[in-house]
């Protein structure tokens, strides 16, 4: 987003902040705070539907469903109070100047009553080949203040969340407490009836919260209703150390968890707190693989600390670590996406990452790690192949071993017998509980999860050399080749990962994935030395990329492209499954000709905000864009 564009939304949304900040690179429509996994999944939105246009007081945040995550910020100075984060009534609130984000932070900058600036950070670390940190469901609140107009200021800050993050169900009774340990000072709260593997709202109906600070001096806490620990601060500076002991429902009285802290005269050096939010559970996960029945898997951080206050003391300690590692991902990216693409293309990709990893629940043991997916702001599904699979670019980018244990589930479930179908998998059911489909009626995406997880399998096994790995799963990959041999260059009537786009017969990108899976195959066979099989993938992928020319293309079009659909030469759609072609390298299948056409054509098809998925409509999606990339060839 251009400055002018920035300034504009402001205006827009403004009234709730007097001044105007700008937003770098863009003011996204939402802005990710914590955003570590499934259950720690808290934004503040920031479009005009539902959104005050970024401003991070004067709206509460929101877990990813849109129900309140309750986030309060409060700052005392020289006696005056104002908020910088949520939405207390009658209180007056900062003026937001900036805001940026990074792949693994969001930042913003505040200016109270021209006294004192703050700077404010969330940051969720991402340390993809760190699993020990990467499984602790834990995001930071860094909070730095210092004065602005040459005079020491009196300071106080204060923060709290309330009980609204620990279940779905404002009615279910929560109970808490607060202690100390190693330095750390903590509110721990939870559901009073824990009912593991379940969810209510999508949050989880087990597990303890645990909000935390340094244990340091001029540090206050109190639990309580809502309005009595916000306007006990608001009106003293201080809390008075006590515990709320009456445990209700959430809705009741609406219990908080808060701290403040004394940060005396401030001056022009920097004075910074610390705070951290997370999620402890022992279980997390079940999964119908081995053996008749579910498997319960533990969460990963079990198998690296003792204790949960031995997860929450480390991690409050690990900061200064977790920063370093998050600027060096920080900097990886930005400087790989600009040599890549560009500014645009960054813009895209440093806000993909908290996302995307937002995403994975981390099980298992240390030394046998498995990673679940769940299907975020769509229907919850648990495992979706098709969603695995646009994510593999970065999942591939920053470690690709975490393919690995993201395909076990899959492989776990139908390797064992409990799928009856000779396709793959589309999903496992529904998060946190992976039964899978034993009666086979999964949503029949049949083409399109063959062909992707061949896909997936292969590109794993390219990065890392893990041939071991393919013997392991040869004989299902085997039999998914055989359903695309079949299938995959006249498509049957059927839905593709763009299921709400419709079913349709003859997709002309739907056989192009299936064609590139059994070329994958071919390569499998080869590295597993089955050398018939390899020829004979190969031979049959090669006919069908020919083919597949003749029936997908509209050769008389002004530019030729290639159609929706075969013989309707009026349709056309993103090609976007020629991605696979060149993540696989496959310099020798599909000719540069057809990613020249295709570069070509996407122009000429452009509206102003997109080139839409396909001519049944004129939406389309950011990901098979990016795949479409004009001049992409084989890598």
């Amino acid at each position: 987003m251009e400055l002018k564009d920035a300034l504009t939304a402001a205006f827009l949304f403004g009234a709730l902040a007097s001044g105007a900040s700008t937003f770098s690179p863009a003011r996204p429509p939402a802005i990710p705070l914590a955003v570590k996994a499934p259950y720690l999944n808290t934004w503040l939105n920031a479009g005009s539907d539902g959104g005050n246009g970024g401003y991070l007081a004067g709206q509460w945040p929101v877990f990813w469903q849109q129900q309140i995550t309750a986030w309060t910020g409060l700052i005392r100075v020289d006696g005056a109070t104002y908020q910088w984060m949520g939405a207390v009534p009658a209180t007056q609130n900062v003026d937001q100047t900036e805001f940026s984000y990074t792949s693994t932070r969001s930042n913003f900058v505040m200016n109270v009553g021209g006294k004192v600036e703050m700077n404010i950070t969330f940051l969720s670390p991402v340390t993809p080949t760190d699993l020990r940190r990467q499984a602790l469901t834990f995001s930071y609140l860094d909070v730095s203040v210092h004065a602005i107009d040459g005079a020491p200021h009196n300071v106080q800050l204060y923060a709290d969340v309330s009980g609204e993050w620990a279940s779905g169900d404002t009615n279910a009774i929560i109970e808490w407490d607060y202690g100390t340990s190693d330095g750390v000072a903590y509110h721990k709260f939870h559901r009073r009836t824990q009912t593991e593997i379940s969810e209510t709202r999508e949050l989880p109906n087990w597990g303890n919260f645990y909000w935390s600070t340094g244990n340091t001096n001029g540090l206050t806490f109190q639990s309580g209703a809502d309005t009595d620990v916000r306007g006990t601060f608001k009106s003293k500076g201080v809390l008075p150390n006590t515990k709320d002991t009456n445990f209700r429902a959430i809705n009741s009285n609406w219990p908080v968890f808060g701290f403040a802290k004394d940060l005396g005269s401030v001056s022009k050096n920097s004075v910074d707190t610390l705070f951290t939010i997370g999620l402890t559970q022992d279980n997390a996960i079940q999964l119908l693989g081995e053996g008749s029945g579910l498997t319960t898997y533990p969460s990963l951080w079990k198998s690296y600390f003792k204790s949960e206050l031995a997860a929450v003391t480390f991690f409050y300690k690990d900061y200064k670590t977790a920063a370093g590692l998050a600027t060096s991902l920080d900097n990886k990216v930005a400087s790989d996406s600009i040599s890549a693409a560009g500014q645009d293309y960054l813009t895209i990709t440093s806000l993909s990452v908290r996302q995307t990893f937002g995403a994975l629940q981390f099980t298992g043991t240390d030394s046998d790690p498995i990673v679940f997916l769940k299907e975020i702001s769509s229907n919850s599904d648990i495992q979706t192949v098709d969603v695995i699979f646009p994510a593999i670019p970065l999942i591939l980018y920053t470690n690709p071993k975490l393919l690995n244990y993201l395909l076990k589930p899959l492989f776990l479930n139908q390797e064992n017998g409990h799928y009856p179908n000779t396709n793959a998998i589309h999903d496992l059911g529904t998060f946190p509980l992976a039964k899978g489909y034993p009666d086979g009626t999964d949503e029949p995406q049949p083409l399109e999860e063959c062909g992707n997880m061949i896909i997936m399998v292969l590109a794993y096994a390219q990065r890392t050399k893990d041939t071991a790995y393919l013997n392991q799963h040869y004989e299902i990959l085997k039999k998914w080749a055989g359903y695309l041999i079949d299938e995959s260059l006249i498509p049957a009537d059927q839905i593709s990962t763009d299921d709400f786009a419709g079913s349709l017969a003859n997709q002309t990108n739907l056989a192009i994935k299936g064609i590139i899976g059994l070329r994958a195959m071919a390569d499998i066979s080869a590295l597993t030395n089955h050398r018939d099989d390899a020829h004979n993938y190969r031979s049959i992928a090669t006919s069908y990329i020919k083919q597949w020319q003749d029936l997908g293309i509209n050769k008389a079009a002004d530019p030729p492209h290639t159609t929706l659909s075969y013989g309707d030469g009026a349709s056309h759609g993103l090609l976007y499954n020629l991605y696979a072609n060149s993540l696989l390298g496959f310099k020798d299948f599909v000719p540069q000709s057809v990613y020249d056409m295709q570069s070509n054509f996407y122009p000429t098809a452009a509206l102003k905000y997109c080139v839409p998925l396909d001519t049944r409509h004129t939406y389309s999606k950011t990901d098979w864009q990016l795949h479409c990339r004009p001049g992409l060839g084989p890598l």
